[in-house]
């Protein structure tokens, strides 16, 4: 055990036990996610699924039939409910993180892990942008960039960050597996 200058014994937090993956699109959120996930033996929880599953409509309905403030609304309750559970990973949507209220419940109760890639990068990971409502238009490259300005700062506040730019699945996986090891280990 630690002691400061006087003597007296640190208390040092102990890390949580489950893990909140973030992110913009095709950072490797559920796909990493469900890797980590079943190499520890811990759930997979995805807040997008349960939002959908909860409202019986995908994502992109939610956006165009009652806007996003109402989807923001449902992401944060759902997500409150998930990071409760213990031993399970979550991956979120790209813009869960940068609601203050997500990111002040999720403190000390997940620990929060910002999958960083550019935004070049992630548009080369995805195949099917008509599933990502943020992206419809014509330049989902510009889109990406701005949304990566835009929530760079609230990213930051991660607990973990992991830069996967280049690397596959399997090398994301093993670098998230190594400093998620260290971290619980602290």
């Amino acid at each position: 055990m630690s002691h400061n200058s006087d003597g007296a014994p640190i208390q040092i937090k102990s890390p949580t036990k489950s893990v909140m993956l973030i992110g913009l699109m095709g950072s490797g959120k559920t796909v990493i996610g469900r890797m980590l996930a079943l190499n520890l033996g811990w759930d997979f929880l995805d807040s997008d699924k349960q939002i959908e599953e909860e409202s019986n409509l995908r994502i992109s309905d939610i956006f165009e039939l009652y806007g996003e403030p109402k989807f923001r609304d449902m992401e944060a309750r759902i997500i409150g409910q998930l990071i409760t559970r213990q031993n399970a990973i979550l991956s979120v949507g790209g813009g869960a993180y940068c609601q203050a209220a997500i990111r002040e419940m999720t403190k000390g109760q997940v620990t929060t892990i910002w999958l960083r890639a550019q935004p070049a990068e992630l548009l080369s990971r995805m195949d099917n942008l008509s599933s990502r409502p943020l992206l419809a238009g014509d330049n989902p490259l510009g889109t990406l960039e701005r949304l990566h300005k835009e929530r760079y700062n609230d990213y930051n506040e991660a607990d973990i960050i992991i830069d996967t730019d280049g690397l596959s699945l399997k090398q994301s996986l093993a670098k998230l597996r190594d400093t998620l090891d260290a971290h619980l280990a602290a």
